[in-house]
């Protein structure tokens, strides 16, 4: 299985994880980042998917 990958909001720090999703947004856990829809935002500071950059560890 695919590893998951976590993404950082540049804006307030938030980390979007694959592995967890966003359930507040009715992400399921294990949805990747590409198959999070365009209008979806920080639910921490309502940035956009532009703001958030892969967290390479």
């Amino acid at each position: 299985m695919p590893e998951f990958k976590r993404y950082l909001c540049v804006v307030c720090g938030y980390i979007y994880d694959e592995e967890l999703g966003d359930p507040d947004f009715h992400l399921e856990p294990g949805t990747r980042w590409e198959d999070i829809p365009e209008e979806w935002v920080c639910p921490d500071c309502g940035a956009s998917k532009d703001d958030f950059e892969l967290i390479v560890d």
